[in-house]
């Protein structure tokens, strides 16, 4: 397959060569197809992430189980997002760590 690059992409693909990272131009270009995978995944998984939290959420509603917003609560929401940024932070340094080593 061949494939003409943009002169802005062709420069990237000529640094990461002239850095010593790479030896040739089919490498910088598998790394990085396997990156978009890698993160097209991920995005799929925060897709159904959100779905499965969205169900919950309305399951309870309809419980009843509904909170009070107040600045409590405000504290707690940031507090747990802050705690899942960091865990799905570590899982995607993770990923890319494998995806780097295949």
């Amino acid at each position: 397959m061949n494939i003409t690059l943009p002169p802005d992409l062709a420069a990237i693909v000529k640094k990461q060569i002239s850095s010593g990272r790479y030896r040739s131009k089919h490498g910088v270009i598998g790394d990085a197809l396997r990156l978009l995978q890698a993160q097209n995944r991920t995005d799929a998984e925060k897709l159904e992430d959100l779905r499965r939290e969205i169900a919950l959420g309305l399951e309870e509603a309809e419980r009843g189980e509904l909170l009070e917003f107040n600045d409590e609560l405000i504290e707690e929401i940031k507090r747990s997002g802050r705690e899942r940024l960091k865990r799905k932070a570590k899982e995607r340094d993770a990923k890319k760590r494998k995806a780097k080593s295949v």
